[in-house]
């Protein structure tokens, strides 16, 4: 008997940048991926097998439910604040940031680094093989995602039980009771609806975790969630192995559906999608795209939070912190990126995953707001420097140009603060050494302060 191996198709890949446009005629050799996704919402493409991050896009800030992947604009397709890898059976894209190397995106991947904890022992650009990439990226997510869910607490549900005793509690299951108990010896067979923490989603979680802790990295994965997997164990006394997949299948044909547990929907994807992997690599086998998306405005958000946090409030939209109000009555709802801890002589500072040069306009008109609102003479804007540039310093103006008396005022300020990003970084090592350096220098100015 002759035996073949199965046929290995060359991967077609793409590399682009966010927020650029590139010439359509780039995309030819993924053709039928582009076809799939371009001129499509976030909001569509989570609808059909892509995982954007954070969670739900119609709960996030900075993404837009219909917001897009890749825009078509005339002869060009045009990306957003998006990031991320895509695939559509042996085609993929991969959307580096722009701040980025031109060869390899270590920015993208301190990022991830620094923000989710995303271990530094797996080279992202290295791996040659774009579906265990894509893989690796959904096991260090969960993490993330099992601390967020059950900051709501183990999630309960009711669920149908199965007894044979003489403790008859519920409705009696009549072919059971026969087929166990004759001769009769005092036990009913009988079901009853209980409210329960062991149930097919926390039995979701508790395999994804076993699963997990059976790969070589697992456990410095899951040290950083030791409390909640303690708590997921305690509450699945009934977990068995050869459940697995029966676990699977009845998670797919029920998902979370009420709105309080979104939180709890992304996890459950998340583990579905880590499962399911055992079996077959995303998407092969299958004509579905899929992929992984991170939010950059997020992302550069989160890490200058991890830079200033010790001289700032960090307000979050998304979870609900630090909500503040223009005016009495609880109106006029708002949320600066940073306030200062410092309430005598307020500071507020506004994160943009732009260039120096594209911050402007409207930008302007939000912090000087949120500056009037919290009597704030000095406001920066925090952005990430690939260009070399110095920090600006913009005066605001008072007077008018109809008295012809317009000058620059000498007490309230912003100021374009950049993290300056190292380029040309001979590996990751090299790179995360002198990006240390530059947060060091991009500290010191609210140190002074």
């Amino acid at each position: 008997m002759v035996t073949t191996s199965p046929v290995v198709l060359p991967m077609k890949l793409l590399r682009i940048k966010d927020n650029s446009q590139e010439k359509k005629n780039a995309f030819d050799d993924i053709g039928n991926l582009t076809e799939k996704i371009a001129n499509k919402t976030l909001k569509q493409l989570e609808c059909e097998g892509i995982f954007v991050f954070p969670n739900n896009v119609v709960h996030t800030k900075d993404l837009k439910k219909d917001q897009m992947i890749i825009q078509s604009v005339n002869d060009y397709y045009r990306t957003r604040n998006i990031m991320g890898f895509i695939g559509y059976g042996d085609e993929r894209l991969i959307i580096r940031s722009r701040f980025g190397n031109e060869d390899e995106d270590y920015f993208f991947q301190y990022l991830l680094d620094r923000v989710l904890e995303y271990p530094n022992f797996v080279d992202l650009e290295s791996d040659a093989d774009q579906n265990t990439r894509l893989f690796n990226f959904l096991l260090f997510l969960l993490p993330h995602y099992l601390k967020t869910a059950m900051r709501k607490g183990l999630f309960k549900k009711y669920v149908r039980n199965c007894y044979n005793d003489g403790n008859v509690k519920g409705t009696i299951d009549i072919a059971r009771h026969i087929s166990k108990n004759i001769p009769f010896i005092g036990n009913v067979a009988y079901n009853q609806r209980e409210f329960s923490f062991d149930n097919n989603l926390t039995e979701l979680v508790r395999h994804t975790i076993e699963y997990l802790k059976g790969k070589s990295y697992g456990n410095k994965i899951l040290i950083r969630v030791k409390n909640e997997i303690k708590q997921v164990v305690e509450a699945t006394p009934g977990y068995e192995l050869y459940d697995r997949q029966k676990i699977i299948d009845a998670n797919k044909k029920n998902t979370v559906k009420h709105a309080f547990f979104r939180e709890y929907l992304a996890l459950q994807k998340l583990c579905l999608l880590i499962l399911q992997h055992q079996k077959h690599q995303i998407g092969s086998g299958s004509r579905q795209i899929y992929g992984i998306l991170f939010d950059g405005a997020w992302l550069w958000e989160e890490y200058v939070s991890t830079l200033i946090g010790d001289f700032f409030h960090h307000t979050s939209n998304k979870l609900r912190i630090g909500a503040q109000h223009l005016f009495k009555k609880n109106l006029g709802l708002i949320y600066p990126d940073f306030i200062s801890k410092d309430d005598k002589t307020r500071i507020i500072a506004d994160a943009k995953y732009k260039p120096i040069d594209n911050i402007g306009n409207k930008d302007y008109l939000q912090i000087l707001a949120y500056m009037f609102r919290f009597d704030a003479k000095t406001g920066y804007y925090l952005y990430p420097e690939a260009a070399g540039k110095v920090d600006l310093t913009l005066w605001l103006n008072k007077g008018s140009t109809y008295e012809e008396n317009v000058t620059p005022r000498d007490d309230i300020c912003l100021t374009k603060h950049g993290l300056k990003i190292p380029l040309k970084a001979e590996n990751y090592q090299a790179f995360v050494s002198r990006i240390k350096a530059s947060e060091n220098e991009f500290r010191k100015l609210f140190v002074a302060e």
